[in-house]
């Protein structure tokens, strides 16, 4: 079904709008856009009359954004970030794909980007953009084609795939180590025990899966796993981690486990994409790639 023009506007009148609401200002707006306000006060009145609906209040001299309006400048501010990227990723690769992928950022530094050359050597012709994300993504809010989150299989508005699990498995600085002498789980309640926020009941759950009350828990609370990670190198305290994101830490000394008793964790690594971009090529040929990878990754891990 074709959509009717008068519901279709210019980008001109668009960007006239959407300046305008964003600024808050008409004058601003005009130097923005190297237009002089007339200019711009025409295109918003032009926007308004082939819309059918006042999208500012007007009070002698200043604009305030209807109801609507606010709602409006939202969708038009997303669908013009949308066009932009597009028009960038064809730019950047116009005979091949993009895939854009919002990945967590210790996992995408950790695991991801160490293996993505081999990737990009297969399929030379698609070009990948990745941003950071620490929540759930909303891909009606975002323009990122695919996601890699952590947590369980139950993300509205997508597919999700199940990539690959983790054991986690306390650490800390050496000197750390030797100061409290851990000998059991039971020990490291003793330490300053450091939390990380999307991960608020890890230490009980670890202390309850090897038979420990854990009481009343308190510490230190970080937002990243690379963050946390530093803390803990640095004697803050001992922190639950991923073994696979530490290995680097394990190898150079960094860290110790010291009581080396790890715990599966019962959530997982899962690539999560709208229905809409099934057939999407690059994320078809990443998916396919990704799941190869971490099929083996599990299989080599202990």
């Amino acid at each position: 079904m074709r959509t009717p023009r008068r519901f279709l506007p210019s980008l001109s009148l668009l960007q006239a709008f959407e300046a305008t609401a964003r600024l808050n200002s008409v004058t601003m707006a005009a130097q923005e856009l190297s237009l002089t306000q007339s200019a711009v006060s025409r295109q918003i009145r032009a926007l308004e009359e082939q819309i059918g609906t006042a999208l500012f209040h007007r009070e002698k001299q200043s604009l305030r954004l209807t109801h609507g309006g606010a709602a409006y400048a939202r969708e038009v501010r997303e669908a013009l970030a949308r066009i932009s990227q597009a028009s960038m990723n064809l730019r950047a690769n116009p005979h091949g794909g993009t895939l854009s992928l919002a990945i967590l950022p210790t996992f995408g530094t950790r695991w991801l980007a160490p293996r993505l050359p081999a990737f990009l050597a297969q399929h030379p012709g698609i070009t990948i953009n990745l941003v950071t994300r620490l929540r759930p993504i909303d891909f009606a809010a975002e323009a990122v084609d695919a996601a890699i989150q952590f947590g369980r299989a139950d993300w509205p508005g997508g597919r999700v795939l199940r990539l690959m699990g983790e054991q986690v498995v306390p650490a800390c600085a050496p000197d750390l180590a030797a100061r409290f002498g851990f000998a059991t789980v039971a020990d490291l309640p003793r330490a300053p025990l450091l939390h990380l926020t999307s991960r608020p009941d890890a230490w009980e759950r670890y202390l309850e899966h090897h038979g420990i009350d854990p009481g009343q828990i308190h510490g230190m609370l970080f937002d990243q796993f690379a963050t946390v990670a530093q803390a803990a190198a640095s004697g803050l305290g001992v922190a639950l981690l991923p073994t696979f994101l530490i290995e680097d830490e394990i190898a150079r000394g960094r860290l110790v486990c010291p009581v080396g008793l790890p715990m599966r964790s019962k959530q997982a690594y899962h690539l999560c994409w709208p229905a809409d971009h099934d057939d999407h090529p690059p994320l078809s040929r990443f998916r396919d790639w990704l799941v190869r990878e971490t099929r083996a990754f599990e299989a080599a891990s202990p």
